[in-house]
């Protein structure tokens, strides 16, 4: 490095600029780094860049696949969350250069790295989280009308079939109704499945746009009719905007199904805490563990991928994580701005 660059990358204070080897190890450090990701040089230097990734995206080999990427390709440009010290995350901009020597040998690579969080929040994500409610309304509004269908018409039709079939079985022998008692529980069983068809569809405590309630009712009517013990503990001063929570209660009803399909637990734990002027999820079963590595290597199914979408969309993050025989926490964020109604 010139001394004339050297002075350059410590005068800029607004991107954090800093060089890693072949192998991703920090070895050049600007004040600007320090000033975006909270560590001093002398902190940093010699660690792997999977310092700045979230764990997922550790998991997931994000770090190694972007200096593939730049090697591969002369430059890699991408956006996406990174974490400062002490885990906090926040929305970036960064470039990754490979840095040759004359004879093309990859010596390592410079780092150009902008925080975009303030800016984001500023202009065009406004526009982005418009649009993502618009989609997210429009989804509610035919989940409520089904729910209202199946309800209003089929529910009540088979409860009505029911009754007639109970003054019908009063007037068998008795030696006939025992198939017509068979007949008549079958019934009572479908309509048992159908209303929790229409509490995963739309729970009525969600058009009331009450977070806390509406979870609440989820795991009384649904979780608890998997056989799964549950606890849920909130500590809120204000409550999300309807957008807001519509899409956390998505998040958490679709990590809860997978509680009931993949995890072979027997309880799971539902806590909502107000942190870093947002609102943090964490959903932790006691059952049988997921594997960071068969995440990476089968990649993540739909389920998982819509929870990430939803949370991402309200600038926010999601983590899973656990390990064999030691449960599953799935922890989601979305921050104090998207609570706001535009």
């Amino acid at each position: 490095m010139t001394d004339e660059f050297r002075l350059l990358a410590q005068g800029v204070v607004e991107y954090a600029i800093f060089m890693v080897d072949v192998d991703g190890c920090v070895t050049g450090w600007n004040p600007g780094a320090e000033r975006i990701t909270g560590y001093r040089a002398d902190e940093i230097i010699g660690e792997h860049i999977s310092r700045f990734y979230p764990p997922d995206a550790v998991a997931e080999g994000r770090p190694e696949a972007d200096l593939a990427m730049a090697s591969a390709d002369g430059r890699h440009v991408v956006e996406g969350w990174r974490v400062r010290r002490g885990g906090e995350r926040f929305w970036a901009h960064v470039v990754t250069t490979p840095l040759r020597d004359e004879d093309g040998g990859l010596l390592g690579f410079g780092k150009v790295v902008r925080d975009l969080s303030a800016q984001a929040d500023a202009d065009g994500h406004a526009d982005r989280r418009r649009t993502f409610a618009h989609l997210v309304r429009a989804q509610e509004t035919e989940r409520r009308r089904i729910a209202w269908d199946v309800h209003d018409d089929s529910i009540q039709a088979m409860i009505a079939a029911s009754m007639r079939l109970q003054v019908l079985i009063g007037r068998q022998p008795e030696a006939a109704r025992q198939e017509l008692l068979e007949l008549d529980a079958s019934i009572q069983a479908a309509v048992r499945r159908l209303r929790v068809l229409v509490a995963h569809l739309r729970p009525p405590t969600l058009d009331g746009g009450d977070l806390v309630a509406s979870l609440r009712g989820y795991l009384e009517e649904v979780v608890t009719g998997w056989g799964l013990a549950y606890t849920l503990r909130h500590e809120l001063t204000a409550e999300p905007s309807p957008e807001v929570v519509v899409n956390v209660f998505r998040i958490a009803q679709e990590a809860l199904v997978n509680v009931h399909k993949h995890a072979r637990a027997g309880s799971v734990e539902v806590t909502l805490t107000e942190q870093r002027n947002g609102l943090l999820v964490r959903i932790s079963d006691d059952g049988i563990g997921i594997a960071a590595a068969v995440r990476a290597v089968r990649g993540e199914h739909i389920g998982m991928i819509a929870m990430r979408e939803r949370a991402e969309a309200l600038r926010g993050w999601l983590n899973v994580e656990g390990r064999s025989g030691e449960g599953t926490t799935v922890e989601f964020w979305v921050p104090g701005s998207a609570w706001e109604n535009d």
